[in-house]
C-alpha cells in the first residue's frame, strides 16, 4: 500500500505533484491546518504530514496520528510543532533550513535602502498630494559601514551584498574565524567596536538566552549617532523600548524591523515613529522562497517514506535503521560530548577534532561527528541539527577531522572530542557502559567517572583542601541537591576538576555565592539532553 500523506498548509501544486509522482497517495485540503478539530478526526489515517506554519501539531494531534511517520515543515521554524511530543511517539520532524536564506538577506538590505531613503514616509507623502522635496533628505550607502550581527547563512549573503554596494562591513560572531571573515571579504570584530563604527547595523542571529536584547539599551547608547538598525532575524533581539527612546532623542536616525518581540504585532512603540520602517514578517516571503521550501520538504519526505532516508531531521540522526539500534547510545555520547564543549567555549573556534577508539570507529562515523558538531553549535544556535551543523561549522571556517584507532586502553571504545581555539584546545572524551548509559571519562586529560545529568556543574580549581565541602555547603544552603558527585585531579596540589549531577538548573545566584569563594577559576553550569 502507498504511503499517504495529508498537506495541510498551502504548498504549491508542483510541490504536491511531487509526491504524486513519487508514488505516494497525497491529500491536499490547504486550509485544513485552522481546522483543528476536522485534522484531528483525520490525522490518524496519515503517514506524512506536510505544513507551513498555520497548521499546529500539538501533542493532542500526535496523540490521535496512529499511523503518523514523519512532519515536514516547509521553513525554518518549527514553533507549531511540539517536537519533544513528536519524539516520544517516534515521529521524525523535517525542515528546511536553507530554502529562504536569500530572500531574508536580500528583505534586510531592501529595508536597509529605505530608511537610508525614508522611502516608506515620502512615498505616502507624495501620494498624499504633496511634494515634501527638502523633507526627506537622505543618505548614501555607499562608503558607509555595516556592522553584521552574526555572519551565518544569511548573515554572510548580506555581507556580500552589502559589499557589492560598496559598503565597509564589520562583522561580530563569536564562531566566526578570520580565515572565514578573510574569506567574506569583511573585518572581524567584537561587539562594542562594531556598535561604535557602524553606520548600520544588521541582526542575523538566531534568539537565545545570549542574543536576547543583544541592543540593549546599554549597548544602543554605544552606537554611533544617526545609526540606523535593521532586524529581520528574530523579535526579542532588541530592547523595543529603549529603540524607542533612542529614536525619539534622535540618538537612532532610523530603524527597519520585519521582526518583533510580540507577534502578530497589532501594537507597539515603534509604530508611528518617524523612518521606521516596519514589515509583518516577510523575510521568507518570496514566490520564489516558499517554492523553493515546499519543493524540498516534498523530496525529503518522499525520500523518508519511499525509503527511508532522512533528511533536515531535527530530532533522528541521518543514519539507517539497524544503524540506530546499534549506534543510538554512542549518539547521544557524541551529543553530550559536543554539548559540553560548546557550552565552555565562548571564543571563535578554528577546529575541531574527533578521535574514535576500539569498537566505535567501526560505526557510521560521519553521524556520529555530525551529532558531535550539533552538540558543539547548538550552543549559539538553537536552530542548528545533525544535517545543518556541518554546514554551519564550514561557513563559520571550523576545520573538522576524524580519527581512527583500534582499542588503546581498558574500555573496548570510546569517543574523545578535542575543540580548538586561537586561545586554548579543550579535549573530553566519553564511553558507554553495558547498561547504554553514556559516561564523561576523561576531561583536560583528567580521569574522571560522571554519568551525564540533564543539569550539572562544572568547576576547575587548585588541588587544595575545602573545595568538596564548599561545593557541598554552598549547595545544601541553597536548597540544591546533588545526584552525583565525580572528582578528579592531574596530580596532587595541581589542577583539580569536579563534575556534579544535580537534580535541578543551578540558579545564577548560587553560581555567584561559589565565585565569591575565591576557590574556584571556573563554576559553569551546564545542561544536557538527557531524554
Amino acid at each position: 500500500m502507498a504511503p499517504k500523506v495529508l498537506v495541510s498548509d498551502a504548498l504549491s501544486e508542483t510541490a504536491v505533484q511531487i509526491f504524486r509522482d513519487r508514488g505516494i497517495d497525497v491529500t491536499f485540503e490547504p486550509k485544513l491546518g485552522k481546522d483543528k478539530d476536522r485534522l484531528l478526526e483525520i490525522i490518524g489515517e496519515f503517514d506524512g504530514l506536510a505544513i507551513r506554519s498555520a497548521t499546529k501539531v500539538t501533542d493532542k494531534i500526535l496523540a490521535a496520528a496512529t499511523n503518523l511517520k514523519v512532519v515536514g515543515r516547509a521553513g525554518i521554524g518549527v514553533d507549531n510543532v511540539d517536537i519533544p511530543a513528536a519524539s516520544k511517539k517516534g515521529v521524525i520532524v523535517m525542515n528546511t533550513p536553507f530554502g529562504n536564506s536569500v530572500t531574508t538577506a536580500e528583505h534586510a538590505i531592501s529595508l536597509m535602502m529605505a530608511v537610508a531613503r525614508q522611502i516608506p514616509e515620502a512615498n505616502a507623502s507624495t501620494h498624499a498630494g504633496k511634494w515634501e522635496k527638502s523633507r526627506f533628505m537622505g543618505v548614501e550607502l555607499t562608503g558607509k559601514t555595516l556592522g553584521v550581527i552574526g555572519a551565518g547563512n544569511i548573515g554572510g549573503i548580506v555581507c556580500d551584498r552589502a559589499l557589492g554596494l560598496r559598503m565597509k562591513v564589520v562583522a561580530y560572531d563569536p564562531f566566526l574565524s578570520e580565515e572565514r571573515a578573510t574569506k567574506l571579504g569583511v573585518t572581524k570584530v567584537e561587539l562594542d567596536e562594531l556598535l561604535a563604527r557602524a553606520d548600520f547595523i544588521t541582526l542575523h542571529v538566531p534568539l537565545t538566552d545570549k542574543t536576547r536584547n543583544i541592543l540593549s539599551a546599554a549597548n544602543i547608547a554605544k552606537t554611533k549617532p544617526g545609526v540606523r538598525i535593521i532586524n529581520c532575524a528574530r523579535g526579542g533581539l532588541i530592547d523595543e523600548d529603549a529603540l524607542t527612546e533612542a529614536i525619539n532623542s534622535g540618538h537612532v536616525a532610523g530603524a527597519g524591523l520585519d521582526v518583533f518581540a510580540i507577534e502578530p504585532a497589532t501594537e507597539n512603540p515603534l509604530f508611528g515613529l518617524p523612518n521606521v520602517v516596519c514589515t509583518p514578517h516577510l523575510g521568507a516571503s518570496t514566490t520564489e522562497a516558499q517554492e523553493n521550501v515546499a519543493l524540498q520538504v516534498a523530496e525529503q519526505m518522499s525520500d523518508y517514506l519511499l525509503s527511508g532516508a532522512v533528511q533536515n531531521a531535527l530530532n533522528m540522526p541521518s543514519v539507517t535503521a539497524e544503524e540506530a539500534r546499534i549506534m543510538g547510545p554512542w549518539l547521544k555520547l557524541a551529543q553530550h560530548l559536543g554539548a559540553f564543549a560548546g557550552q565552555l567555549t565562548a571564543e571563535p573556534i578554528k577546529a575541531i577534532n574527533i578521535l574514535y577508539d576500539g569498537a566505535v570507529a567501526e560505526m557510521n562515523l560521519d553521524a556520529l561527528s555530525c551529532g558531535a558538531i550539533a552538540g558543539i553549535m547548538k550552543a549559539s544556535n538553537p536552530d542548528v541539527n545533525m544535517v545543518s551543523a556541518p554546514v554551519v561549522a564550514k561557513e563559520r571556517g571550523v576545520k573538522i577531522s576524524t580519527t581512527t584507532q583500534a582499542k588503546s586502553g581498558v574500555f573496548d571504545a570510546y569517543i574523545k572530542l578535542t575543540v580548538v581555539t586561537d586561545e586554548r584546545e579543550r579535549s573530553i572524551a566519553g564511553t558507554v557502559f553495558s547498561d547504554g548509559k553514556p559516561r564523561f571519562i576523561q576531561i583536560k586529560g583528567i580521569t574522571i567517572d560522571a554519568e551525564v545529568g540533564a543539569d550539572m556543574l562544572y568547576t576547575t580549581n587548585r588541588d587544595v583542601p575545602g573545595i568538596i565541602g564548599t561545593l557541598g555547603q554552598t549547595l545544601g544552603e541553597n536548597g540544591v541537591n546533588i545526584a552525583n558527585f565525580t572528582l578528579g585531579r592531574s596530580t596532587a596540589g595541581a589542577e583539580a576538576i569536579a563534575l556534579l549531577y544535580l537534580d535541578a538548573p543551578l540558579p545564577d545566584p548560587v553560581v555567584e555565592k561559589l565565585h565569591a569563594t575565591g576557590m574556584f577559576r571556573q563554576v559553569r553550569p551546564l545542561a544536557f539532553d538527557v531524554a
